[in-house]
This record gives structure tokens, sequence and C-alpha cells, in this order.
């Protein structure tokens, strides 16, 4: 593969980390343990090539059907996917003593995401090009980032709450699933093309909603210091 694709195409996901590692600025995480996340993200893109392989054995593949796009997208492709990250941060960020206020629920769960976003980016720069590169350096890497802190901010509320965990957990889950799933569907459905729009604007409600639950993490942190009168 071109060196420069590969470059072109981690550059994005990188990118997004770096930003959320700088959002998380009342108390950092450990190196190790992002990088960790993030090459567990890069690991998990396998159990869902494999998954996605089943569904696709199975029959659920493209097709002019809406209901069998709506297999494709919601069921093989989101759920797949966003099972095997929320299961890499369930395993390999939950249960650390550094995940020790709700934020870190998002900044592990983009690590995640990042870490399969970059790595599914390089199998596509090498299947398609320098363009589908560039298109996805604005559009399904930022999606994956989107669909993390989604899940991540449950997982985060989750982490410190006695009552409600489970529903919690299950919310990120399903809230990572719906949004994933939306914007895959308007890309993928073949019968009225003009409906690709709307997954973009899908992307653009994803990352506004984030941008608002950031916020709310952030100002929430137990880590933040007091406001000077």
């Amino acid at each position: 593969m071109n060196p420069l694709l590969t470059i072109l195409a981690v550059i994005p996901g990188i990118a997004i980390s770096l930003y959320i590692i700088y959002r998380d600025r009342h108390e950092r995480e450990p190196v190790l343990l992002l990088l960790g996340c993030f090459i567990a993200g890069v690991v998990s893109t396998l159990p869902a090539i494999i998954m996605e392989e089943a569904w696709a054995r199975a029959g659920v593949v493209e097709s002019p059907n809406m209901f069998m796009t709506f297999l494709l997208s919601f069921v093989s492709v989101a759920t797949s996917e966003e099972f095997v990250k929320f299961a890499c941060v369930m395993m390999f960020a939950y249960p650390w003593k550094y995940f020790n206020e709700p934020m870190d629920g998002i900044v592990y769960s983009v690590m995640v995401s990042m870490g399969f976003a970059t790595f599914e980016n390089i199998l596509y720069a090498d299947r398609y090009g320098i363009e589908t590169v560039i298109l996805r350096a604005f559009t399904a890497v930022p999606a994956h980032a989107a669909f993390g802190i989604i899940m991540g901010y449950h997982i985060g509320i989750a982490k410190f709450k006695l009552r409600g965990r489970f529903m919690h957990l299950l919310l990120g889950l399903l809230g990572a699933i719906f949004f994933h799933g939306t914007y895959d569907f308007f890309l993928l459905q073949q019968n009225f093309p003009p409906l690709t729009i709307f997954a973009l604007f899908t992307l653009a409600i994803s990352i506004f909603y984030t941008r608002k639950l950031l916020r709310m993490h952030d100002e929430g942190s137990p880590f933040k210091p007091p406001s000077r009168l």
C-alpha cells in the first residue's frame, strides 16, 4: 500500500483522539491506557468483520429491498461494530481505577472508536484510493467519534451510579447503534438517491448532540476547579 495513503488514512483518527484528550482537561488519563484502548479498537475490527460476514452469508447484503437495507445498516453493520467497541471499553477501560469520572467514559470510548475507524480507513484506502480517504476524513471517521461519545457519555454515568447502571449501559450501546444505523441506512439505500443527503444531516445532528454531551460531562467533572467569584 502507498505510504502516503496510509498516513492520510491515519491522520483523522489521530487528530480526533488528540482533540478528545485535550477536552479531558481536568484530570488526564494515563497515556498507556489511552494507547491500549486505541489498539483494542484496531483489533476489534476483526470480530466485527467476522460478524458482518456471517450476516452476509445469511443473505443480509446490499439490496434495493428497503427491509434488507434496514437489516444491513442496523443489525449487520451498526450492531456488530458498536457492540465490539462497547465490549472493548467495558473490558479494557471500565474496570480500571483511572476511570474515575464520567468524562472518562467518553475519552475511552472515543479512543476505541478511533482505533476502529483508523484501521477501517486504512482498509478503505487500500481498496478505493485517495478520494475515499479524503471523503471519509470528513464523514465516516467523525461519525465513529460521535457514536463513541454517545456511547461513552452513558458508560461514564453508569460507572458512578448504583441504581440504573444497566439501563445507562444499554442506552449507550443502543444510542450508538441508532445513530450509526440511521447514518448507514441513508447511505446504503438504493431506491431514492436524494435521501443520501440525510446521512449528512444525521452526522450533523450527531455532532451537535455530542458537543452538548461533552460540555455536560466537562462542566460536571469532580476535578473541575471551583469558580472564583
